[in-house]
């Protein structure tokens, strides 16, 4: 007999609560190996590759791509012991070697206990054979999710008056949305809700939906809806994390900026000379953040973080350097760890690598989180200048214009120069004006004249 365990969405870590499917890897009748990646989705800060650590034929898949599911809801069952052909059998209690490619919150030695199959509850009838509203149900409404509890509050959704099609009836953000579309499309105030709003996102595949056949199947999650006047976009996804922790820095951070232009001939020359000598080559990048560790040796001021609950500034030892990069997903801000220990060449590989993850949807949520100091080249989009915001809970910002042949004055004569502006956005709690001059200073001397850092290597 086969034993059906239920492989439900792992805590992928870095406090995230729920995942996107964004395309699933197997299909119902499908066999996989313990540790087979099964899903992919995407968080808040990357897309990753979900490993089931069962073995077996896949016997239902929960919920459509494009739907978010919170962590603990179900994704596949997996019949384990059967072959191919095999129906889903029921649990008979024998052990199962589990997985050894460890999941935050999962096993490595046995199976968990009997997991329950979830299907959808019929919706309660009342006498004329419409949907019925379930009266208030006392104690703690079951929601895990703190966005679907947001979400149902700004729009006046009692979640108590709704049923959850999650296990033990959780209720999920796709419930949520579906009663208030179909609030919506009746006219009804969004308090008053159709009890048996489910959206089918956690249905097992191939299971009817238990809604009225009058009702059209919703699409559990919208990438845009028209509205009067203009489009509706959610704010999910990497565009969400960003505007989160863009509002938080605004909100919490008094930033401060001040800027400098610079001559940068010399710094051109001297990466032009580099990179002719053979050898891996270096990119302008990596060359900045070299000044910017050298700088940050002589501030360290900047390389903090405030702690507001003790009232503390803490300085800390190491330099992991954040850099912004644009990709079709939106901003991230991948870090390279122990920036400080690293000489050019070192950080030019990196760089490169976390660029091309970025761009491929590759990287992990911890090579997007821990930064010390960010360093933001928006130079590349055309630009001169800008006050960036602070990468909360960092103290500063570098900010790099583009290098373009402008007329300076060089050794007292009029000559055209490879000019840019540099802007540094800073944390007042942490330092003073002079401190954050100083530390600007320094790195404009670095890029004017590079023999600068020699000194401090």
């Amino acid at each position: 007999m086969a034993q059906v365990l239920e492989f439900k969405l792992p805590d992928l870590g870095e406090g995230l609560t729920e995942a996107e499917i964004v395309r699933w890897l197997v299909e119902v009748g499908d066999v996989v190996a313990v540790d087979q990646p099964v899903v992919e989705v995407e968080t808040a800060k990357a897309l990753v590759d979900v490993p089931c650590p069962y073995g077996g034929v896949v016997t239902a898949r929960f919920g459509e791509e494009g739907t978010e599911l919170p962590v603990g809801a179900p994704l596949i069952t997996v019949a384990v012991g059967a072959p191919a052909s095999d129906a889903p059998a029921e649990d008979t209690g024998a052990k199962t070697e589990g997985s050894g490619n460890v999941l935050v919150g999962y096993g490595t030695s046995e199976a968990p206990a009997r997991r329950r199959r979830v299907r959808m509850p019929a919706a309660p009838k009342a006498a004329n054979g419409r949907p019925a509203v379930p009266e208030a149900v006392e104690g703690p409404v079951p929601v895990i999710s703190p966005l679907v509890r947001r979400l149902a509050r700004e729009n006046g959704l009692d979640l108590r008056e709704l049923t959850g099609s999650g296990p033990e009836g959780l209720i999920l953000r796709a419930d949520v949305e579906y009663a208030l579309r179909a609030a919506t499309a009746q006219g009804r105030p969004a308090s008053q809700p159709t009890a048996t709003a489910h959206a089918p996102a956690s249905l097992p595949t191939g299971t009817p939906e238990s809604t009225p056949a009058a009702e059209p199947t919703p699409t559990p999650t919208t990438l845009t809806a028209p509205v009067a006047g203009g489009i509706r976009t959610p704010l999910k996804g990497i565009r969400g994390a960003v505007a989160d922790k863009l509002s938080r820095s605004r909100r919490e951070i008094p930033d401060a900026t001040c800027w400098v232009d610079a001559d940068a001939t010399e710094l051109m020359r001297a990466r032009a000379a580099m990179n002719a000598a053979g050898g891996a080559k270096i990119s302008l990048l990596a060359l900045l953040a070299r000044i910017c560790t050298a700088a940050l040796a002589r501030y360290p001021e900047l390389n903090s973080t405030v702690d507001m609950a003790a009232r503390e500034v803490v300085q800390l030892d190491q330099v992991h350097l954040g850099f912004a990069a644009q990709t079709e997903r939106g901003l991230v801000v991948p870090v390279v760890r122990d920036a400080h220990a690293r000489d050019a060449e070192s950080l030019a590989a990196e760089f490169a690598r976390l660029t091309e993850a970025a761009r491929t949807g590759g990287l992990t949520p911890g090579e997007l989180t821990g930064g010390t100091f960010t360093l933001n080249n928006y130079g590349v989009f055309g630009v001169d200048g800008s006050t960036p915001i602070i990468n909360h809970p960092e103290a500063a910002m570098l900010g790099v214009g583009r290098i373009i042949p402008k007329p300076w004055v060089h050794e007292g004569e009029l000559a055209v120069r490879q000019v840019v502006q540099l802007s540094l956005t800073f944390d007042h709690r942490v330092c003073d004006g002079g401190t954050a001059g100083g530390f600007l200073r320094y790195v404009a001397d670095c890029v004017e004249q590079p023999a600068v850092l020699l000194r401090t290597l």
